[in-house]
């Protein structure tokens, strides 16, 4: 066998791989339009870097047939790839988004790895008290009715660690979608008050014909890494999309 179908043989077994990969990456741990916000693009390309052209090309350069130690050489690449592609997954899993909360006037992506397991154990309800791992779950969150728990929201609001982050105030999304929807701002005077957010708007329209004007609103939606701006029927409060532009 020659070293380039040997390493033709590894790039195949490795696009498998990776297409499962990346099935579960953005089918189900970072679906859209969640993974714009969370970055699953720039990490699923570091992941596939290693996955798909590190090992073959390894391969290529040190397999010769006949080659004294070459079971050796093999098996160390195939062990140093599969290692590779564990943490990368790793990283991945841990880093996918948990919760998008409805915040006051906005929705947060929040991350598992932003959540402390004591706080996530603290949520009245049973629904919220773990991370899941079947994609994001879209939740509310309210303030403590309790004057000293809302000083101190406060304060750890200024310290880094706002509502968002404290499981024991989820609700669920259906107890604030009203008051939320009242915030928000409907998507022709979003185009109004952000001109260059135009060609966005349009383009979405053209694509998505069923939603008559008036239909759709928008809130911002803010990560860790960035802020896009949410596209929600009017109706029932469902994130139907995102688009790429920062409303703040």
């Amino acid at each position: 066998m020659s070293r380039w179908k040997a390493a033709g043989i590894h790039l195949s077994a490795n696009a498998v791989i990776g297409a499962l990969a990346l099935a579960l990456i953005f089918l189900v741990w970072y679906p859209q339009p969640y993974s714009q916000a969370a970055g699953a693009g720039t990490l699923a390309l570091l992941l596939l870097g290693v996955d798909l052209v590190l090992g073959p090309l390894l391969t290529l350069v040190v397999y010769r047939a006949g080659k004294k130690g070459l079971r050796f050489d093999l098996t160390l690449i195939v062990l140093m790839q599969l290692g590779a592609f564990a943490y990368g997954m790793h990283v991945v899993a841990v880093a996918r988004p948990a919760f998008v909360v409805a915040a006051v006037d906005r929705f947060v992506l929040v991350a598992a790895n932003e959540l402390n397991a004591a706080d996530v154990t603290k949520a009245t309800d049973p629904a919220f008290n773990h991370l899941p791992w079947t994609g994001p779950v879209v939740v509310g969150a309210r303030l403590p009715d309790e004057a000293r728990l809302r000083m101190a929201m406060v304060f750890s609001g200024l310290a880094g660690k706002d509502l968002e982050k404290f499981p024991q105030y989820y609700v669920p999304y259906a107890d604030v979608v009203g008051a939320l929807l009242e915030r928000a701002t409907p998507l022709d005077e979003f185009a109004r008050k952000h001109p260059t957010a135009t060609p966005l708007v349009d383009a979405w329209r053209r694509s998505h014909p069923q939603y008559a004007d008036g239909s759709v609103l928008t809130l911002p939606l803010s990560s860790r890494n960035r802020s896009l701006t949410a596209l929600v029927e009017r109706g029932s409060g469902t994130i139907l999309d995102a688009l790429e532009f920062d409303p703040w």
